[in-house]
């Protein structure tokens, strides 16, 4: 009896041990796994942040978080004068009707357009074109007698809609000139119609608040579709066709424009800079 109970007590240690030594293996078999998932994860993770474990390219800049810009000073004029000039006259008249040459230029409009016929234009009586802004309604009247070239390819862009939506990129507040530039439908101070418009100042020319004149390059017959309101002074040469004059309610409209300021951003030169407040030309309409 003895040798049987021992027996069974030694059949079930060897039992224990054979189930233990399973145990460890199937321990030892988890434990493995484990690591390989645990390195399979870490590598999937460093390939992520890494690019597949090469070096990372340079990351873009990240943006900075939005901060209020520094405020622009605004530049003003310190007094506008409050006479207006008088409408210049030509020294001899011109003939009741006059030939006009609107050579294509090399550069391509800013807003498709076609220039005017050039021939028997009209060099008698005025035209009264209103340039309706943001900011309000400025009348023109443009004089035929004055500059009939330029009055009839300023009423020719007008009808096509070539002013419409438009800004006024430029303004001047310094004493000798004030004025508000406007005519480039890219806003960016050198578009034009993709023609050119003849010069027609003469030696007698002055100009000063209330007149409308021609931008050009400073090379002759240059003119294109940009063009100037002087509002106040205007100590400039006879070199800028002047072709019409500036309603006392649309100079009204011109100086509060002026008086909000503009950002300095052509300063020294050309002088001036972007209104303070974006003055744009909705529409162009010709009466």
């Amino acid at each position: 009896m003895r040798r049987e109970a021992a027996k069974r007590k030694l059949e079930r240690q060897q039992q224990r041990r054979v189930e233990q030594t399973k145990r460890r293996q199937r321990v030892a078999i988890i434990t493995s796994a484990s690591v390989v998932v645990v390195v399979v994860v870490a590598v999937v993770l460093l390939s992520t942040l890494t690019g597949g474990g090469t070096t990372p390219p340079a990351a873009a800049p990240t943006a900075a978080p939005p901060t209020s810009a520094a405020p622009v000073t605004p530049v003003v004029p310190a007094a506008i004068p409050s006479a207006i000039a008088p409408l210049p006259k030509r020294p001899t008249p011109l003939p009741a009707s006059v030939s006009c040459e609107y050579a294509p230029e090399s550069q391509p409009a800013a807003k498709p357009v076609q220039p005017p016929t050039g021939t028997g234009v009209s060099a008698t009586g005025t035209t009264t074109v209103t340039l309706q802004t943001n900011s309000g309604a400025i009348p023109l009247t443009l004089d035929k007698a004055l500059a009939p070239c330029t009055v009839n390819s300023m009423v020719s862009l007008a009808q096509q809609g070539y002013f419409d939506s438009t800004s006024c990129h430029r303004l001047t507040t310094d004493p000798g000139l004030q004025v508000l530039q406007c005519g480039d439908p890219s806003g960016s101070g050198s578009g034009g119609p993709g023609y050119t418009v003849p010069d027609e100042y003469f030696p007698e020319l002055t100009y000063g608040r209330g007149i409308l004149a021609m931008a050009n390059t400073g090379q002759p017959n240059s003119g294109g579709s940009q063009f100037f309101m002087v509002y106040g002074d205007g100590q400039l040469p006879p070199k800028y066709t002047a072709f019409g004059s500036i309603s006392p309610e649309g100079l009204s409209v011109v100086d509060a424009i002026a008086t909000r300021g503009h950002n300095g951003a052509f300063d020294p030169s050309p002088g001036g800079g972007e209104p303070i407040e974006p003055v744009t030309i909705e529409k162009a309409t010709v009466s």
